[in-house]
């Protein structure tokens, strides 16, 4: 849960070319749900006003989605007042009569991706959305969350931060079609890594009619990844917890306790002692003890696989 929640605000947040403090964000999630922060860093205001929105989407999913819930969310995200240099209207709809655009490209030669409409017919707009978003419809709620986070990144009604406001929406519908209060897989990661692709789907969707299918489709199949991943890892945490209940007997020292985990989390190539002594800082005398003492007691065993170093893998 921690780390599904964690990853999702840095996701949503790096879509932007934003990037938070890792360690930070998972100390400021660890906190809220009640979890043992020791070693991590103290957060940030600002990375603790980003997961206050998170979490304030997903533990009050239930309740109305409304104009100053969304103005409160924008102040978390600027509390200066200021995106990077600039200074921005907050906790208010966009003002300026010039067009809000979505470019690309050189000074001079931009590309024009998507024109967001008036600032003027902002405030009527949002006004629409909020009601349907609000409202009850027999609609499966996984489409009702692609076509709101459509809907919303559409009418841009921020100066700045629009693309992490829909995907806290999009969090906040999919809570509620989830019927769970906490996340188990972050769609706004999946979406980072397809980065390219999302901002195709949305282009080719703004700018045509006003059939969503193709949309709809990439939004699904986004979020069937995202579930796949996160059952993946579930399914990892399961296996390694069984194990530690299977082996609860089995006396460890620190060293042992510490390589075991790193196998069980998926050990990137051949464990060898020399790799042992490295990561667990010690002699290569006292790691091929551990290890030997490790085979001895039916946790290890030699690896298959030749070459020139022997390498070891859990039973």
């Amino acid at each position: 849960m921690l780390d599904a929640m964690a990853e999702d605000v840095i996701a949503s947040s790096e879509i932007e070319g934003v990037v938070l403090n890792r360690e930070e964000v998972r100390s400021s999630v660890a906190r809220h749900l009640g979890l043992e922060t020791e070693g991590l860093p103290a957060a940030s205001h600002y990375v603790e006003g980003i997961v206050e929105v998170m979490m304030d989407a997903v533990r009050n999913a239930q309740k109305p989605l409304t104009t100053e819930r969304l103005f409160d969310w924008h102040s978390a995200l600027f509390p200066t007042g200021r995106s990077g240099v600039w200074k921005i209207v907050v906790a208010n709809w966009r003002q300026s009569s010039e067009p809000m655009q979505v470019v690309s490209g050189p000074m001079g030669k931009e590309t024009v991706h998507f024109q967001a409409p008036d600032a003027a017919d902002v405030p009527q707009l949002m006004e629409k959305f909020l009601a349907w978003v609000n409202a009850e419809q027999q609609l499966d709620p996984i489409v009702k969350a692609a076509i709101a986070h459509l809907w919303f990144v559409t009418i841009h009604p921020f100066e700045d931060g629009n693309g992490r406001i829909t995907r806290t929406i999009t969090d906040l519908l999919m809570t509620r079609a989830d019927q769970l209060p906490h996340r188990f897989y972050s769609v706004s990661a999946e979406i980072l890594q397809q980065r390219n692709k999302y901002y195709d789907a949305l282009e080719t969707t703004q700018n045509g009619n006003l059939d969503i299918t193709d949309w709809l489709l990439w939004f699904l199949d986004t979020v069937g990844q995202a579930v796949k991943k996160s059952d993946a890892k579930v399914s990892a945490i399961i296996e390694k917890t069984r194990f530690w209940d299977a082996n609860s007997h089995i006396t460890m020292n620190e060293r042992q306790r510490k390589l075991v985990n790193r196998l069980l989390d998926g050990f990137e190539g051949k464990l060898t002692s020399g790799k042992w002594a490295k990561i667990a800082k010690c002699s290569s005398d006292t790691a091929l003890r551990d290890i030997q003492d490790l085979i001895q007691k039916g946790i290890l065993k030699k690896a298959d696989a030749g070459g020139r170093s022997t390498g070891y893998e859990l039973i």
